[in-house]
């Protein structure tokens, strides 16, 4: 076992010691270590009195040293011979509880880790039917609609996240008229990536019902999902849209836009908007001039990704950005704690031995 595998388990079993308490403790062969403990016991007990039975030959059993001047006076330190035996007996109770194979049943942990929570939202109105030249990004080429290269674009991106050091939550929704989420929250990329490749099959991209572009909806749903996940209070989170923006809608529901962004704004929930419109750049969309200051208002930004140089760009650049950490509880049922017991003894039993082996004073009779 290399140096760096050692301090890495020293850094877990103090961990595990700071997070749990003895009480929450269970025991899956509690009865055989009270018996291996007091099989010991007896044993001792038999060999300590089979010692004292024994007859004691002189010259043989004893120890002839020559007298100790009363004037001489004994050693503060000669107490530290004993530290070995100390050590040997401080293990005994790890060893113990080891072999009583413990257990905890629920077990909460607050874990931070680099990542994201990120939504990502995907439109497969009509008007993503128009082609969109991108042969790098969108390799399977069933055809050059603008939906599957953005479903293509999804995909790069989520692999990009997974093959880094993250750790992301992602999220995956497909937007018309109105918007379906399609996966909640999980740290499972294949689960995404299985998920990004259904939606981009074109059987049911054609099946898909609602025709029209309503992003707002798709926002909306998006920061519903935060809040049924109890994220809208953390940090962290973050929505990428890929779109062709054709949505002029400032009116959804009987809320404005501005309401609906402001959401996000509140919530501290950036929006990352990949306007895929081939051979438009920015500006020359009507909607533009709506969705930019929208999207900038959120602490977000928006990409007019024109070509398949300009889609790429910006899906690297949301990869860089979305550097950050994130804190989630875990639960863990039945979680063994035999290491950190059996790591405790062969720890007191090394040094035990190591004092005894290396340190001359340590090797004094009594």
């Amino acid at each position: 076992m290399s140096i760096a595998a050692v301090r890495l388990l020293a850094r877990s079993t103090l961990a595990d010691w700071r997070a749990i308490h003895m009480a929450d403790l269970q025991f899956w062969h509690r009865g055989e270590a009270r018996l291996a403990l007091l099989g010991l016991v007896a044993v001792t007990g038999l060999l300590l009195g089979a010692r004292s039975a024994l007859s004691r030959q002189p010259g043989r059993h004893r120890l002839v040293v020559p007298a100790v001047l009363s004037s001489l006076q004994p050693s503060y330190l000669s107490f530290v011979r004993h530290v070995p035996l100390v050590l040997f007996l401080a293990g005994m109770p790890f060893f113990s509880l080891a072999l009583a194979d413990p257990y905890t049943s629920l077990v909460t942990s607050d874990v931070t880790y680099p990542g994201r929570r990120i939504a990502i939202m995907i439109d497969a109105s009509s008007s993503m039917h128009t082609p969109f030249r991108a042969p790098h990004v969108n390799q399977r080429g069933e055809t050059e609609a603008a939906f599957f290269t953005t479903v293509a674009a999804a995909e790069r991106f989520v692999n990009m996240r997974r093959t880094g050091r993250y750790k992301d939550l992602v999220a995956l929704i497909e937007f018309g008229n109105e918007a379906y989420v399609i996966t909640p929250f999980t740290n499972d990329y294949d689960n995404i990536l299985l998920s990004i490749s259904l939606i981009g099959d074109p059987v049911q991209y054609s099946l898909f019902p609602d025709q029209g572009t309503i992003i707002a909806h798709a926002i909306d749903q998006s920061i519903g999902l935060f809040k049924a996940f109890n994220f809208l209070d953390a940090s962290g989170n973050l929505m990428v849209i890929f779109t062709d923006g054709e949505d002029t809608r400032a009116l959804v529901n009987g809320r404005t836009l501005d309401e609906i962004m402001q959401t996000a704004v509140d919530s501290k929930i950036p929006v990352y908007f990949v306007r895929t419109n081939y051979d438009r750049g920015r500006g020359t969309v009507v909607p533009d001039e709506l969705w930019m200051p929208a999207v900038l208002k959120t602490g977000g930004r928006f990409y007019a990704a024109d070509n398949e140089e300009h889609l790429l760009d910006a899906i690297r650049e949301i990869d860089a950005v979305s550097a950050g950490t994130i804190q989630t509880r875990q639960y863990t049922s039945q979680r063994p704690r035999f290491a950190m017991f059996a790591f405790a003894a062969a720890w007191c039993w090394m040094g035990a031995v190591a004092a005894k082996l290396t340190v001359p004073r340590f090797q004094k009779l009594p």
